[in-house]
């Protein structure tokens, strides 16, 4: 039970994609003040947006996927461009795809309950994250690796999990229509940033086990009101 793995949210977060493609490391620092709203306000379709997590266990060799709900959400947009919003994720809703899990010993629904557990995303205090944007830049794709297709922008903002909150930048595909914003962005974050650890120190075997950069993506829709 001790060397089952972690993996985040986050996001964001938004964030933003399925397991597959490529993921592009965020830039990490001290919270930043949240952007102001300006313009339509555009509120999240939480049916059709979804956060995805992938990260390993056993070194590398036994990767772990799955998703978490966002639960709440809007941005608005300004002259054609996303200028602010925000974003909660309901951390109780977290999901393993069993299809990840595929030694004969280990069922996703044990893994499950222990990520929602206090050894990590502690879900019973803890029940959402959140993901404030601080900035929206056009993105000059010299200075990036590993964004997704078609990435516009450079989304900053502050992302919340646990009692911790750290401002992550990261590329990001906006699709801005009359009534519709879609947002798409893969990136990789650092959970030992949040605090979030499960070896009793950095040498412990336990916590080396669990990968620590874990990849997070979000599929967000939002619809013009």
């Amino acid at each position: 039970m001790r060397k089952i793995f972690l993996s985040v949210v986050a996001g964001t977060a938004i964030l933003f994609a399925s397991c597959g493609g490529n993921s592009s490391k965020t830039q990490v620092s001290e919270k930043q003040e949240v952007a102001e709203k300006q313009g339509d306000v555009y509120i999240a379709n939480v049916e059709a947006s979804e956060v995805t997590w992938r990260a390993t266990h056993k070194g590398g060799l036994a990767p772990r996927w799955g998703t978490l709900s966002v639960s709440s959400g809007e941005v608005s947009v300004a002259d054609g461009n996303v200028n602010a919003g925000d974003f909660t994720i309901d951390m109780k809703s977290l999901h393993v795809d069993a299809a990840s899990v595929t030694e004969a010993d280990k069922k996703s629904s044990d893994l499950q309950n222990h990520l929602k557990s206090e050894d990590f995303f502690d879900v019973e205090k803890h029940a959402t994250a959140t993901f404030h944007i601080t900035q929206v830049a056009d993105l000059d794709l010299s200075s990036v690796k590993d964004a997704v297709d078609g990435a516009n922008k450079l989304v900053s903002g502050n992302l919340t999990l646990l009692d911790s909150t750290l401002n992550v930048s990261f590329p990001a595909k906006i699709d801005v229509q009359d009534d519709k914003v879609a947002v798409e962005a893969k990136f990789t974050v650092n959970r030992v940033d949040w605090g979030i650890k499960f070896g009793t120190s950095d040498l412990d075997p336990a916590e080396w086990g669990i990968s620590r950069d874990i990849e997070v993506g979000v599929n967000l829709e939002a619809t013009k009101q």
